[in-house]
Formats: structure tokens, C-alpha cells, sequence
């Protein structure tokens, strides 16, 4: 059997050369609103509609989130970097300054986004050190005027302006 050389510094190292955009998830918890910042997200199927998404084991929000059953997947734009990094701090108020409203299944859905959407769990799974999310998409939107805030190599990136009506298909 094959000894990995893989450790986690060099998984973080390698795999941050893949892009990603940046979401927060939001509930309306009996104590108020509560909410995480979450890179690893992305669709997972049409019909049913799902996306998925995998918080880390020791998130201390995820649980909570989990009892009440229903959340909003926020897709940040480009200018909300504060608002990534203010949900990743565990235990401050993360919603002090910040401007959101209700969605119909109530869970905070907050200004500017370039997406989001309204989930009810669906299942989870292990997935290591992170829980794998499974969520039926029950309402969304999208901004198009806005652009995302992107992750790459350890840190934020804009996408560079382009013109709206390319498709990039040729």
C-alpha cells in the first residue's frame, strides 16, 4: 500500500487554484438572525432542484441552521468582501450594520446579492472534516447586473468588466 504525501496545507495550496465564488447561509433562529460565510457551493441537480454546499464540522452556526429546517443561500457580490469576512467570525453579532430583508420562507436574504436562494434541507452527508448539504431550491433570484466575489489562491478577486452581452461561445 502507497503512503499519501497529501496533507491538508497542501490540499488548501492546490486546490485553491480552482476559483470560487462566496456565499453566506442565513436562518431566522428563535434568538434572531444567524448566518456563516461558505465557499464551497454549487449546483447539484435540476429535477429535483438542489444545490449543495459543506460546512465545516466545528461550525458551531451549521447546527442551529440544521434545527430550523429552511435557509437562503446568499451569493456575494464583488464589493462585499466585509460582509465574508464579518459572517466567517464565530461569535460576534454578524448582522450588526447589515442590511437584509425577510424572504418568504423568512430566513434573512441580504441587500445587493448577486443570487440567492431559499432552501429547505434535504439531506445530509460525511464528508470528512465537512458536512455535505444537500438543499431543495424552493425560491430564487438573480441580479445580473452585479458581479461575484471570487476566491482564488487564498484570496478575494474581482472578475475582470466585460461586456454583458458576450457569451463567450464562438
Amino acid at each position: 500500500m502507497q503512503v499519501s504525501h497529501v496533507t491538508p496545507q497542501l490540499m488548501r495550496t492546490v486546490l485553491g487554484h480552482f476559483c470560487s465564488g462566496i456565499t453566506v447561509i442565513t436562518t431566522m433562529s428563535d434568538g434572531g438572525p444567524i448566518g456563516f460565510t461558505c465557499q464551497s457551493f454549487g449546483s447539484l441537480s435540476l429535477d429535483p432542484p438542489l444545490v449543495m454546499f459543506s460546512p465545516g464540522r466545528s461550525s458551531t452556526t451549521w447546527p442551529r441552521i440544521r434545527d430550523v429546517g429552511t435557509f437562503a443561500i446568499n451569493v456575494l457580490a464583488a464589493h462585499h468582501d466585509g460582509l465574508s469576512n464579518g459572517f466567517a467570525v464565530s461569535g460576534a453579532d454578524k448582522f450588526a450594520g447589515v442590511k437584509w430583508s425577510p424572504g418568504s420562507l423568512g430566513a434573512p436574504i441580504l441587500d445587493d446579492v448577486v443570487a440567492w436562494a431559499e432552501c429547505r434541507l434535504w439531506a445530509e452527508y460525511d464528508g470528512g472534516d465537512h458536512t455535505i448539504v444537500a438543499a431543495e431550491v424552493l425560491d430564487l433570484q438573480a441580479n445580473s447586473q452585479d458581479r461575484p466575489l471570487l476566491y482564488f489562491r487564498g484570496a478575494y478577486h474581482l472578475p475582470h468588466p466585460h461586456d454583458n452581452n458576450h457569451t463567450g461561445r464562438q
